[in-house]
C-alpha cells in the first residue's frame, strides 16, 4: 500500500487512504506540513487540521470503513481520497468517501441553520465546522461509490 501524496503542482496534492482511524494522524501531518509551506499561520493550520479531523473521521465512520480504528480493521479495498489545494488565500480540502449516501440529504443536514437537539445523533459536527468555513459542500464521490465533501476558508498568508 502506498501511502505517499501524488502532488498534481505546487499548490494542490492528492493522497488515497485506508479508511480507518489511525490514519487520520497521518493525513493530517501531511495537510499541516503542506499548508505551512504555503504559509499558513498556525492559528489557521489548527484551524484546517480540526475540519480535516472532523471530516476524516466521519468518512471513516460513515463512508466504508465501519468505524475502524487500525488498519488491520479496515476493509482493504475501502480508501479515503484527500485532495488538498493551496492557493491565493485560500485553502480547499476535498475528501471523499466510498459509502454510499444521498448527497442532498447530507447538505440539508449542513444547511440546516439550527442547532442540534441534545438527542440528535447527527449534525453536530458540521454544525461546527460550517461555521468555521467560508464553504462547506457534499456531492457525489468522482468514483460514484460515496460522497465528497468540499471545505474552503480564506486565511491571511504569513510574511516571509
Amino acid at each position: 500500500m502506498n501511502l505517499l501524496p501524488r502532488f498534481h503542482s505546487a499548490h494542490e496534492f492528492s493522497v488515497e487512504l485506508p479508511a480507518a482511524h489511525a490514519v487520520e494522524r497521518y493525513a493530517r501531518q501531511l495537510l499541516h506540513d503542506f499548508a505551512q509551506h504555503h504559509g499558513m499561520a498556525e492559528e489557521d493550520l489548527q484551524t484546517m487540521e480540526f475540519i480535516a479531523s472532523e471530516l476524516f473521521s466521519n468518512a471513516v465512520d460513515h463512508g466504508g470503513g465501519q468505524r475502524a480504528m487500525e488498519l488491520s480493521q479496515a476493509p482493504e479495498q475501502v480508501r479515503i481520497t484527500l485532495h488538498m489545494t493551496v492557493r491565493d488565500g485560500e485553502w480547499t480540502l476535498r475528501l471523499e468517501d466510498q459509502g454510499g449516501g444521498d448527497p442532498s440529504r447530507v447538505q440539508a443536514l449542513i444547511d440546516d441553520e439550527s442547532l442540534p437537539g441534545d438527542e440528535s445523533e447527527r449534525g453536530r459536527g458540521f454544525f461546527l465546522i460550517k461555521s468555521m468555513l467560508e464553504r462547506l459542500e457534499v456531492r457525489r464521490s468522482r468514483d460514484g461509490r460515496g460522497l465528497a465533501f468540499v471545505a474552503a476558508k480564506n486565511f491571511t498568508p504569513e510574511a516571509r
